[in-house]
């Protein structure tokens, strides 16, 4: 039996008469640049996010970028981020012109170490930058009782945690702001890129609006230095229909992680820690093993696709070569790389193939 990581066809085919029709009345409606369906979507997704407002941007990495220049970071400011993350959270800083501050992960959340933070902030800190990694969130009151301690903002990035809850409350407004990514992967997946921003704030959801739009909110009035990065109408459409199944997928993603808890208990392998206040929603299911390779090997050979999130951390990329981290500058973050394998995982995904995975895991 073939198990695929991801299945994306089989969640279109299952809303397809939907997701054509929304898209058709775009096509329809001759308005291909924000306009009535980009408005609709971002009033339903704040609603659901239970935030006051949603701005739609081009995608996730642009919602971090365009928030961090929203709360004023800039040149010579700092911003704590996770040492065990995607990259594109780093990215997101150094494109303020700003520098990212990595704190080490919990070992069992995969998240970032609250006890870890108030000693990497310095008096250049502007934000803190946690992340809901692989859909379970990030421990936020201390976090948020520090930078309150210190007048720091916090952004939250959410791109993995479509729905999740902190302590009974979705994710979607406990900092200043949360950036979300639609990537077509993420359990709430456009049909392409696509990102937004939530928050209570109304005078940063007016910045981000007027920066998203080449600082313009009167045409060819141009208020700041702005950019190009507006949530298209079609993708619009289309996370509307999705949006409404959400839930429902969300629940078939907590039925295949508990059958995996079950079915792995025992197996040698590091199962993933909920904390009793979260309500995780499954983007991913990552297990660690010191054998790692070998297992990957394992799960390919017996038709099982797998991926690892993420083997290279982010201090150790080229791309951040300048900031002088070498091997063993986060051992936390490196073990975790070396280590980590995700599980297939979807709201399609059949629950036959997670017999199979657990057989092979356990053999």
């Amino acid at each position: 039996m073939k198990v695929p990581f991801l299945d994306l066809h089989a969640a279109y085919l299952e809303l397809k008469p939907e997701i054509d029709a929304a898209i058709a009345r775009v096509v329809d409606s001759g308005w291909y640049i924000l306009g009535p369906e980009v408005d609709a979507f971002e009033a339903e997704y704040a609603a659901y996010c239970e935030a006051e407002h949603a701005i739609g941007v081009a995608n996730g990495l642009d919602a971090l970028h365009l928030a961090l220049l929203a709360m004023g970071v800039g040149p010579g400011d700092e911003v704590i981020v996770p040492s065990n993350t995607y990259i594109a959270t780093w990215l997101a800083v150094s494109q303020c012109g700003a520098t990212p501050v990595p704190v080490e992960p919990v070992d069992a959340t995969y998240n970032i170490d609250p006890a870890r933070i108030e000693a990497a902030i310095t008096p250049r800190t502007k934000v803190i930058l946690p992340v809901h990694l692989y859909g379970q969130p990030a421990d936020l009151d201390p976090i948020l009782a520090i930078a309150r301690k210190h007048g720091l903002r916090v952004l939250e990035d959410a791109a993995q945690a479509h729905g999740a809850r902190y302590k009974g409350r979705r994710i979607g407004a406990h900092g200043d702001a949360v950036a979300w990514s639609f990537y077509p992967g993420k359990n709430l997946g456009a049909l392409g890129d696509g990102g937004a921003v939530t928050t209570n704030d109304p005078e940063l959801a007016d910045r981000i609006s007027v920066l998203r739009n080449y600082g313009s909110r009167v045409k060819y009035v141009n208020e700041v230095k702005g950019f190009n990065s507006r949530l298209d109408p079609i993708q619009a459409a289309v996370l509307r229909v999705k949006l409404r199944v959400l839930d429902e997928w969300n629940a078939r993603r907590q039925g295949i992680a508990q059958r995996y808890l079950e079915g792995l208990a025992g197996s040698g392998l590091v199962l993933p820690q909920v904390p009793e206040w979260a309500e995780p929603v499954w983007h991913l299911f990552v297990v660690r093993h010191p054998e790692r390779d070998a297992l990957v090997k394992r799960l390919n050979e017996a038709g099982v696709g797998t991926l690892i999130h993420y083997p290279v951390p982010p201090h150790l990329q080229a791309a951040y070569a300048e900031m002088g981290f070498g091997v063993g500058a986060f051992p936390v973050a490196e073990r975790m790389a070396r280590e980590v394998v995700s599980l297939p995982m979807g709201g399609q995904m059949a629950a036959e193939g997670v017999e199979v995975i657990c057989g092979v895991c356990r053999g």
